[in-house]
């Protein structure tokens, strides 16, 4: 299982404000019910099997186009560890006993 998160940023837009693309983007979590979010205010977390990871993050990316962007930038950042199984609650647990 990974962890990924990632950030999908319109350029090209006529203002400044993306949460409108953000809130569009996080429709089509509902198309991958197998995949756990969390919802930052830099990016998104999701858990799940990479490969589909991957495929939500490529049919997020068009959200903003479809919605009139002339650019997107997509970051990702993923966590795919496979000696054991790591859920996003589990990192934070493993920090929090630390302090």
């Amino acid at each position: 299982m990974a962890i990924v998160e990632t950030s999908i940023t319109p350029i090209g837009t006529a203002g400044t404000s993306v949460s409108k693309y953000v809130a569009k983007c996080h429709e089509v979590l509902k198309d991958f019910p197998e995949i756990k979010y969390q919802l930052t205010p830099m990016g998104t977390i999701l858990e799940g099997d990479l490969k589909e990871i991957l495929t939500l993050i490529e049919k997020m990316h068009e959200v903003p186009f479809d919605q009139g962007a002339n650019r997107v930038s997509t970051l990702i950042k993923i966590d795919d560890r496979r000696d054991k199984n790591s859920t996003m609650e589990g990192k934070m647990e493993s920090v929090l006993s630390k302090l």
